[in-house]
């Protein structure tokens, strides 16, 4: 897998090089800042790109402006985002953001080589992976958990299917019901969660994030948004 890294501290930086290029990958550029981004996605081609969410000149949202930015010109690029701390806001504006699959890890998380090697792979692949604690400080976990208990079982078996990355047709398929009757499924889903409708379309994303909080599985593809 060819793969760009934006990531300031040239220890890190040299790190995930090394742990990447060990597993088989190739690091095709490895940026100490957002300068020339862009262009060496255009260039490149990568087929992940994975940046830091605080850089130079600032290091407050630099990295974070250009993972949603690339979200929205490169929708097919999976991105993953790896912070030093949980930053409710720019996980936040990520999910908002349009794109395709997506990761936000804490930098912690890297030295768990495997568990951070299969999270990689699983975003190249199409899967929306954030780390636990963001989930958790995103979602509430007390308020988290009384929300799911509302569901039905047929809801909660809905979300399932969403949280597998299934567009409302396939859960249809799946589940031998109408398109009619998935959307009321998902309505009452949205309604349960307490998930308010938005300009940013980033409900079925919160929602599955939920599922996976609550102990199911990560989506297998990046059909959420």
């Amino acid at each position: 897998m060819r793969i760009v890294i934006c990531e300031d501290s040239v220890l890190l930086r040299e790190g995930l090089v090394r742990l990447l290029e060990d597993a088989g990958h190739e690091v095709v550029a490895a940026l100490g800042d957002t300068e020339g981004l862009t262009e060496a996605v255009a260039d490149l081609d990568p087929q992940l790109c994975i940046l830091d969410v605080r850089l130079p000149p600032t290091r407050t949202d630099e990295g974070i402006r250009a993972a949603v930015s690339l979200r929205a010109s490169r929708p097919d690029l999976p991105v993953l985002v790896l912070s030093q701390y949980v930053e409710e806001r720019y996980a936040s504006d990520l999910i908002a953001g349009r794109g395709g699959a997506l990761g936000y890890l804490l930098k912690d998380r890297v030295a768990d080589v495997a568990e951070f090697l299969e999270s990689v792979d699983s975003i190249a692949a199409g899967a929306t992976v954030f780390d636990p604690e963001v989930v958790a400080q995103l979602l509430g976990r007390r308020a988290r958990d009384e929300r799911m208990r509302r569901l039905t079982d047929r809801e909660a078996t809905v979300l399932a299917l969403i949280a597998e990355g299934k567009s409302n047709q396939a859960i249809g398929r799946t589940l031998h019901i109408s398109e009619g009757s998935v959307e009321k499924h998902i309505t009452a889903v949205f309604q349960k969660l307490e998930l308010e409708q938005d300009d940013s379309g980033n409900r079925r994303v919160l929602a599955a994030l939920a599922h996976i909080a609550h102990g199911g599985m990560p989506p297998k593809t990046g059909e959420l948004s």
